[in-house]
């Protein structure tokens, strides 16, 4: 009786642990270096900060996320443009965040995290993950999610471009 009562006590235990075990991650960010030419000449679907559709809302809509950043003066100035991909092939959809570097420079880290959270969710509403590069075009952080589960789990990562 004992040994069965153990038993079942172990296998109670593990059962979360599998579970948790076999939970999907979050996907890595693209590998797609920064196209800034597209800034200048969006085409196909891509969408710009400066992409108006006539017709209905451009999608990502991402211009009330940029004008509502917090009431700290640096938010404000630190996003340059950004870059919006539709999901191709088995790649997500994607946003490139471009940021000014001086002012990213002057943020701290909680700061810093506050404003790629900010534009992280603004974008996981419409199922986009995001990039974020400076004025170099360097990767300094992204915000991915695994649109396959609900809610969608999403992760943000720091790359050592982050000074």
């Amino acid at each position: 009786m004992r040994q069965l009562a153990a038993l079942l006590s172990i296998s109670l235990t593990l059962i979360p642990l599998v579970s948790l075990a076999e939970a999907p991650s979050s996907p890595i960010p693209s590998p797609e270096p920064l196209n800034l030419e597209l800034l200048k000449n969006p085409t196909g679907l891509v969408v710009t900060a400066d992409t108006i559709d006539q017709k209905q809302l451009t999608t990502p809509s991402l211009w009330w996320a940029k004008d509502n950043l917090e009431t700290n003066k640096i938010f404000k100035k630190l996003l340059d443009n950004w870059i919006a991909y539709p999901p191709h092939e088995k790649e997500a959809a994607r946003v490139d965040f471009i940021v000014n570097q001086q002012f990213w420079s002057l943020l701290d880290s909680l700061e810093r995290y506050a404003f790629v959270n900010h534009l992280g969710t603004a974008a996981r509403k419409y199922g986009y993950n995001v990039r974020i590069f400076n004025n170099q075009k360097e990767n300094i952080a992204n915000y991915t999610c695994n649109f396959s589960v609900v809610p969608a789990l999403c992760r943000i990562q720091w790359t050592s471009a982050v000074k």
